[in-house]
């Protein structure tokens, strides 16, 4: 009876050891896991970002383009250019 109570101890404890090394392995996987998924987003979020400057210039572009079309297509003589304030001979020719 004292051999079959050991060994059902022995058992019980190597057992529980065996649990309690399979927790801390899945602890190690899920911070590793964390790990690489953070990093995932910080590649991501460059390229949100990279994507948002490109939109930025293009959409700079865009109106530069834009407004050369609108100059270019007016007639020469309808659109006199501004007299310069701050330039005071430039005021007199006119």
């Amino acid at each position: 009876m004292k051999k079959t109570l050991a060994t059902a101890l022995i058992l019980a404890a190597s057992l529980g050891l065996a649990a309690c090394d399979n927790a801390s392995d899945k602890a190690k996987d899920a911070q590793q896991h964390k790990e690489a998924a953070q990093q995932q987003m910080d590649k991501a979020q460059e390229h949100v970002n990279d994507a948002a400057k490109e939109n930025a210039e293009g959409n700079k572009d865009a109106a530069e383009a834009q407004q050369k079309a609108q100059q270019e297509s007016a007639p020469a003589g309808t659109m006199a250019p501004a007299p310069d304030a701050a330039n005071p001979a430039a005021q007199k020719q006119q």
